[in-house]
């Protein structure tokens, strides 16, 4: 009922405007567009982004403003009176359509080759079907996408059908299109469309977009020549129909083609650029991969060629040292996944250490302490594509949409799914097993369309002679996480008795006090609490022989770059946050109140006081053995 309904209003609008002169329906045609261009500011916006992509380079801003407003009253004068021309004679067409270099088809046609003509949405596009009136010899056919309202889609092409142009839907295969071209014919095939999942991903004013390959393929199979065609408005209700010469083409490079089809397309735009179709998202992001490296038709771009704008990718990284670490697989996984990506971390500033010696990470952005929400949106604010949140926190989500970055990912999470645009489900849970946190960010990446993780970081190792112990007692979390300060002194005591060997202590200035008792009275024990930045620590900890460490962002960070480590936990549970390295041990006592995840201990803390202080000595000791240390004190 509604289809019809629709059918009846366009029936009815265009029987009235098809009663009009033409320079009516022009003029009708500008101030419909005017007024769109007032009431519709999201297809504003859209058509300003579109042109700062073309022609932000050589544009001012107040040019691309004044070129939107332009566009939308040209668009408007050509849709209203592309509904009048198929009412037009041949003569009145020949009045107001001037064709150039008419014999580039003919001489083909002549020679019994077939042409694609490479079509677009360059001004009052009704007149191709005109052409068919230029080269009577030939039959003439163009490609279509059906429209879902069936009646309307008879309406559209009844006009077409009428002169004698032949129409193939693309749901319907390619056939017939194919049986014209061999005739030989001449065929329309529109170039100048998002091709999304089945595009070839190929540079489009210099950024890389989903093009469709349909009219190299039909080209290669039937040996067509491809000419370009462009319509452009020229003066009050008058056109020039521009055959331009044909692209060469090998059959054994097709991408070259669908590429020398785009870069024909881009200079079709640049002689009249308020004539071309700037409301179409043609740089559209895809849903839900926007990593494209594994896309159905992959991605070309030649060498030779410049390399492509960036596609610019921010990630919102967790807050805390430990799950930072944890995402820098599936973080870097956004910078290898498309081969125009650049990279931004937005973090606290605490963990900008971190995330600038990370390889693959272009730039970080800090978030001071203390800083507004929209302190933050304002440095976002117009520089990016895609933001990824990590963070479940309604303020990451908020940051990113005060910013008006189209593509914001993340999980659900605290009330923000209003403001998500791609929402993440989380991975279903294997058994009993919990899922770990690395595979829970790493499932944000597999979503946008990573296909495995990258290779693991291995920039720092531990190298050296003398064997250099770190300890790391404490934890931000909570008291609940910390094995007994004097359990680690009593271990330090036995160990130097049987090794010779020199201990650092590593932690905030809020470990110092936990520091202070275990180094007390104890020769060779360096205390670094509080005393070093994050990229310090980074360093410190590729010197050291191992590490022995509570539930801690620092066991994260080591277990990351390398480090031996022993990693005792109490109330937390490895297999959501332990660490995965190969030469990673975890020490915990199974008791039947553990993993309780509680900050403090209420009762006995039977989980941390029943570990062994043997087995935590007998790993200390074996890695010692395995990784002879530095000959010098760490900070000589």
């Amino acid at each position: 009922m509604a289809d019809r309904l629709v059918y009846i209003l366009a029936l009815l609008a265009l029987g009235f405007i098809r009663l009009l002169p033409l320079p009516v329906c022009f003029i009708l045609g500008q101030a419909v567009g005017a007024f769109l261009w007032l009431i519709l500011p999201g297809y504003r916006r859209l058509a300003r982004e579109n042109l700062t992509v073309a022609f932000g380079g050589e544009m001012s801003s107040s040019a691309i403003l004044s070129l939107v407003f332009k566009h939308f009253t040209t668009l408007g004068a050509n849709a209203v009176s592309a509904l009048k021309i198929p009412s037009l004679s041949q003569d009145e067409i020949a009045r107001i359509a001037q064709i150039e270099n008419l014999d580039l088809i003919r001489r083909n046609i002549a020679n019994g080759r077939p042409v694609v003509l490479a079509i677009n949405h360059i001004g009052n596009w009704e007149l191709y079907a005109q052409l068919v009136f230029q080269v009577p010899e030939a039959r003439f056919g163009t490609v279509y996408q059906a429209l879902h309202n069936k009646l309307l889609d008879d309406l559209v092409n009844r006009d077409r059908r009428r002169l004698g142009v032949q129409t193939f839907d693309r749901k319907a295969g390619f056939q017939g299109a194919l049986a014209l071209l061999r005739e030989p014919g001449i065929l329309g095939v529109l170039v100048d469309q998002h091709a999304g999942n089945s595009g070839l991903w190929t540079p489009f004013f210099n950024r890389l977009c989903s093009t469709s390959p349909l009219a190299a393929t039909l080209a290669v199979r039937t040996n067509a020549a491809v000419i370009p065609v462009a319509i452009y408005t020229q003066g009050f209700a008058r056109w020039r129909v521009v055959i331009s010469p044909e692209i060469p083409w090998s059959a054994d490079k097709p991408e070259q083609l669908t590429l020398d089809i785009n870069k024909a397309l881009e200079k079709q735009i640049r002689v009249s650029p308020a004539d071309w179709f700037w409301v179409h998202n043609r740089w559209k992001t895809p849903l839900p991969n926007f990593l494209i490296n594994e896309a159905k038709r992959g991605i070309y771009r030649p060498p030779t060629d410049p390399v492509p704008a960036p596609f610019r990718i921010v990630v919102r990284s967790p807050n805390w040292l430990g799950d930072a670490v944890m995402a820098i697989p599936a973080v870097r996984a956004f910078k290898l996944g498309r081969p125009d990506s650049r990279l931004t971390i937005l973090c606290p500033e605490k963990l900008a250490g971190l995330w600038q010696r990370v390889s693959d990470v272009d730039e970080v952005i800090g978030i001071e302490s203390g800083e507004s929400l929209f302190s933050t949106a304002t440095k976002l604010r117009g520089h990016f594509e895609a933001a990824v949140l990590f963070p479940n926190s309604l303020r990451s989500a908020l940051e990113v949409w005060l910013a008006g970055i189209r593509r914001r990912v993340g999980y659900a999470g605290h009330s923000r799914t209003a403001l998500l645009d791609q929402v993440i489900t989380p991975r279903k849970k294997s058994g009993f097993l919990p899922l770990h946190h690395a595979d829970r960010y790493w499932h944000i990446a597999a979503r946008c369309g990573a296909e495995s993780p990258p290779a693991s970081i291995s920039s720092w190792k531990p190298r050296g002679r003398k064997c250099v112990i770190g300890i790391c007692p404490g934890a931000e979390y909570g008291s609940a996480k910390r094995w007994p300060a004097y359990k680690f002194r009593m271990l330090m005591q036995q160990v130097n008795e049987l090794i010779d060997c020199e201990w650092v202590i590593l932690g905030t200035a809020a470990d110092s006090a936990i520091a202070a008792e275990i180094s007390q009275g104890l020769p060779n024990v360096s205390d670094l609490t509080g005393k070093t930045t994050l990229g310090e620590l980074m360093d410190l900890l590729a010197k050291l022989s191992g590490l022995l460490t509570n539930d801690t962002g620092t066991m994260h960070l080591a277990d990351f770059i390398g480090t031996p480590l022993v990693a005792i936990f109490g109330s937390t549970e490895p297999s959501l946050t332990g660490p995965r390295g190969p030469r990673s041990q975890v020490i915990r006592q199974k008791v039947e109140c553990s993993p309780c995840f509680l900050r403090e201990c209420p009762i006995d803390f039977r989980c941390m006081e029943e570990i062994p202080i043997e087995k935590v000595i007998a790993a200390v000791l074996n890695f010692c053995k395995k990784n002879q240390p530095a000959s010098n004190r760490i900070g000589d």
